[in-house]
């Protein structure tokens, strides 16, 4: 039975204080010495012979260097938290047009953090600009690839030329990150604008903003898939490769939203945020959680049971390729994805509790990282890949600068929406 409980106060804002600042800035300032730290280690000490097994997959026209690994890093965190960062749009827009009023409590967290799209945006096109990085990360871009003259040429590479070529490819990733931003702008300017003059005709606009990007995302969410780490491996291709991609994308949103959610719990934030919203945003990671298992295995089945060269190389590579490097990082995955979330968030009361509910949340965001990793760290550093002081420098500057942006966002806002039309509904939430 429903139990009455006092409702807090709907005024509260976020701190964002100048020690917090502080410790940001120190944290990615270690990041990047540790980045600088570990090339220079990996450079020293263990660099291995330049294109050493780099041929597997056609890839051995430019051998592996320590700088293929820092550009993979780059490349591969910026997908990653750009991710994580654009779930933020997706999950208000399909709760806006579901007219869902459960998160509304806590809908302010997700509406931070499409504010980080513009640093992996810049980032991403500064890599695919300068035609170094370009032809580190995407063996399609090699001089002469699509030249039948060439002794580069390519056939299969050659067949896909309408889609896979520098113009498109920049005006694609273009209109990704503009539109991406530029409707998460809309839906957030409309939230504040209803907390300002408590009018329903600015919650109606969001959910204009939110039909927009869920038509356009429906189709982005896949070419992204495809253009950011599919076309890494450009022999290789899956049909269930957008699904897959958004998956991991999504379930690594979920948890940074649960995991902020809870920390802001942790410092007296979010007090009317009760325990059944936290319980259906945990439902939707341990649903999300079985979705990208479910995926992952299928994608892994068929093209194990069709056994066709073409596609095997890519599992190849990531279980017994490159001496072995990408194996524990591949097993790792599936264990830090599906089983310990599966184990932890099964049982009703574990989504219930911030002890379970943080170890889950930390499982995913770890395994996600690794899902990213084994995606596209292969195909991008080949056999100079390894999980050393580079990436682990490379991760916590993206992070702190990405927590920093979100703080930003938070403190600039009251923390609950409280002129939206379903906030009482949230506040009462009871399942």
């Amino acid at each position: 039975m429903a139990h009455k409980h006092e409702i807090p106060s709907l005024d509260e804002s976020f701190e964002f204080s100048s020690s917090s600042k502080r410790k940001l800035i120190i944290s990615a300032i270690i990041g990047v010495v540790l980045v600088i730290l570990g090339y220079f280690l990996v450079a020293k000490f263990g660099h291995h012979e330049a294109g050493h097994e780099a041929g597997a997959h056609g890839g051995g026209h430019h051998g592996a260097t320590v700088f293929s690994r820092l550009v993979a890093n780059l490349w591969m965190n910026s997908v990653y938290f750009i991710g994580i960062s654009v779930v933020g749009v997706f999950f208000l827009s399909y709760n806006y047009v579901a007219k869902a009023g459960w998160y509304t409590s806590f809908k302010r967290v997700p509406e931070a953090f499409p504010s980080f799209v513009i640093v992996p945006a810049l980032i991403m096109l500064g890599l695919f600009l300068y035609p170094e990085t370009r032809n580190i990360i995407f063996h399609w871009t090699h001089h002469g690839i699509m030249d039948p003259a060439s002794e580069n040429y390519d056939k299969i590479i050659a067949g896909k030329s309408w889609y896979l070529n520098f113009g498109f490819f920049l005006v694609r990733m273009i209109a990704y990150f503009a539109v991406w931003y530029y409707l998460w702008i809309q839906i957030r300017k409309n939230s504040l604008l209803e907390d300002e003059y408590n009018d329903l005709a600015y919650y109606n606009k969001s959910r204009f903003y939110s039909k927009l990007f869920l038509i356009f995302f429906a189709v982005t969410s896949s070419t992204a898939a495809w253009d950011f780490s599919l076309s890494i491996d450009t022999h290789w291709f899956s049909t269930m490769f957008g699904w897959y991609h958004l998956a991991s994308w999504h379930v690594a949103g979920l948890a940074a939203m649960m995991l902020t959610i809870l920390l802001l719990k942790d410092h007296g934030y979010l007090k009317a945020v009760n325990f059944s919203a936290i319980h259906d945003l945990g439902k939707l990671m341990f649903g999300f959680s079985v979705f990208w298992a479910y995926v992952w295995f299928s994608q892994f089945l068929l093209i194990f049971y069709a056994n066709l060269p073409e596609e095997t190389i890519y599992f190849q590579e990531r279980l017994s390729g490159y001496g072995g490097r990408y194996f524990w990082p591949f097993m790792f995955n599936i264990v830090l994805n599906f089983l310990f979330p599966f184990l932890i968030l099964m049982a009703r009361e574990s989504k219930r509790n911030v002890t379970f509910l943080k170890l889950a949340t930390v499982s995913i965001l770890i395994g996600h990282w690794l899902d990213f990793y084994q995606m596209q760290m292969p195909g991008i550093a080949k056999d100079q890949g390894g999980i050393g002081l580079m990436e682990i420098g490379t991760t916590l500057t993206f992070a702190s600068v990405f927590v920093y942006f979100i703080m930003s966002q938070l403190s600039k806002a009251n923390l609950i929406a409280k002129n939206h039309p379903f906030l009482e509904e949230s506040l009462h939430h009871d399942i």
